[in-house]
Formats: structure tokens, sequence, C-alpha cells
């Protein structure tokens, strides 16, 4: 009788049962860095730790860092920032828009194989460091995919068959969602489940979050509206209409703060505010129970690996 491993989160610590994930923001950064945010940069491990420690003293006790290969992760310095704190970190592996990266970085990454390097991230360690990712994070274009995009995912696709880790999107303002289904699971058939849609909040269209969630992906809502967007209200909404359709066990919250001056420690809103602001807020829209729900066992779910 052939017997599946049991499923497990991989921390930049090792990997842990997905009940101990507790109480977790699904989609952050303690580091990124980018061409596209010059000056902005989250680079320092003294404000990550303090951001860390803020978070902690409001109730959290994960934290998913999305930052993809390339963007500045320090993966080296996630051990001893998660010792430090008493947060458990997952990193990733992954690849973002090409806008983030240089032509001759991304030459360099065609001739080396990007599946090969997500798969070494996954199970071998990031660089030097010995820390392992525990997710692939990769990004759609607004509205659509380009040529990018499908070679980012399709290499994603292949380490994922290869380790089992799931596959977290960046869609652009929230756009394109059905079309990274179709590539991820449709193309390329990657099981649904483990596909997570990230800012779905910043495109507040119901019925496409419907169809998303009837695919079989979990959805994510994660970082704060900017002033411009003002999407945070309806963001309640959306999550009681998909946990009435019965999709409660598939939505996800995260904070996704990426740049120095969204950090709390710096006068933004950062990690505290996913619990001190958006979790009271959705408690009193949805409930104590569903939001409990979101932030603790649907993240285990999500994040939780059968590795290979």
């Amino acid at each position: 009788m052939v017997t599946s491993a049991p499923e497990k989160v991989r921390t930049v610590l090792g990997d842990i049962n997905p009940a101990d994930l507790g109480v977790c923001d699904a989609h952050d950064h303690l580091f990124l860095r980018s061409p596209q945010l010059p000056g902005q940069e989250l680079d320092s491990v003294d404000a990550a730790a303090e951001e860390l420690a803020a978070f902690r003293a409001a109730g959290g006790v994960s934290v998913v860092q999305w930052t993809p290969h390339g963007m500045g992760r320090h993966a080296e310095r996630l051990p001893e920032l998660s010792g430090a704190t008493g947060v458990r970190i997952v990193a990733a592996t992954g690849l973002h828009q090409a806008a983030h990266y240089t032509p001759e970085s991304l030459e360099r990454l065609r001739a080396q194989g990007l599946a090969e390097l997500f798969v070494r991230e996954l199970t071998e360690g990031i660089g030097h460091s010995g820390v392992r990712a525990g997710l692939i994070k990769v990004a759609g274009g607004f509205h659509g995919l380009d040529g990018h995009a499908r070679w980012t995912m399709t290499a994603a696709a292949e380490a994922h068959r290869a380790t089992g880790a799931p596959i977290a999107v960046h869609l652009e303002l929230g756009t394109a969602a059905l079309d990274v289904l179709d590539l991820l699971c449709g193309e390329l058939a990657v099981a649904p489940h483990r596909v997570i849609l990230g800012h779905l909040n910043r495109f507040p269209d119901l019925a496409l979050h419907h169809q998303a969630a009837e695919a079989g992906a979990l959805l994510a809502f994660d970082g704060p509206s900017r002033a411009h967007h003002a999407t945070d209200w309806r963001m309640p909404d959306a999550v009681r209409s998909l946990a009435d359709a019965g999709f409660g066990d598939r939505l996800l919250l995260g904070g996704d703060t990426t740049t120095a001056g969204a950090r709390s420690v710096c006068g933004g809103p950062g990690m505290p505010h996913l619990l001190r602001g958006v979790r009271p807020r959705l408690e009193r829209a949805v409930g104590a129970e569903l939001t409990e729900l979101m932030l603790t066992v649907n993240a285990g779910r999500a994040f939780g690996v059968a590795w290979r």
C-alpha cells in the first residue's frame, strides 16, 4: 500500500505542520528591491526585525514573503530574523514581471534554465544560504499575459510538478485571473488548488471572483488600497459573497508591504494593519469565525505541501 507524505509548510527554519502556521500574513515582504521603486527599497534588517516584532505584538505568528529571485530577498538573513522575533517565515522562489529586471539578467536566466533554478531553490536552498523556498511566485500583466509571463509560468508549472510547491501569482491590479488559470491549470495542468491568485481586492469584480473560485483556485485579498483605488470598502462584500457561495475555505489575507514608507515602523500601515485594521473590519462584516479561518486554516492549506 502506497501512502502519501504528510503535508508540510516549508519555512526558513525547516518544515512544519500546517496547523503550526498559526495566524498568517499570507502575502507580504520583508525585503524587496526593484528599479520600479527607486529609493523605496526594503533592505534594512533592523527595520525588518522591528516590523516583525510589531506584527508579533499584534498577534501574528507567520509571514509568507512573496519576494522572488533577483529582487533583494536577503534569504540568508531570514532564519535569524525568524529566530529572534518568533515569527515563522516562508520564503519564495520565482520571477516577477520583466520590468523588475535588466535584460542581461533575464538572458542569463534563460541560458541557465528557469525551472531548474526554481527547483534548486525549493529543494536545496537559495544561493548559498541553505534556506529553502516554500512557494513559487510569478506575475501576470494588466488584463493579459505577455511572453515573459508565459515563460515564467511555464517554468513554475514544471517546478511545481517536480516538487509540489504552490504557485502564487501577482495579478496586476487584480486583473487577468482567468487568463492565468487557463494557462496554469488548463494548458499546463497544474491542480487549481495549488494556485494562489493575489490582489483580487484591487479588481472587485464579484463575478470574476466567483469564476476563479469555481475553478478551484485560492483567492488572496492582500494589501490595503492605494488612495486612488479605494477598494478596501468593497473587500468584505466580496468575502461575504464568496463565503455564501461555499468558497470560504479558499480565501486568504495578506498585507503586501512593498515600500519602506509603507512599513508600520516608518509611519505606514505595514504588517500589523492586517490584524489591527483588516481583521476587525472583516469580523464586523462576515464574523470572527470566517475571518479566523482565512488567517489560519486556509493559510496552512494553501502552503502545506506533500513535498517531493
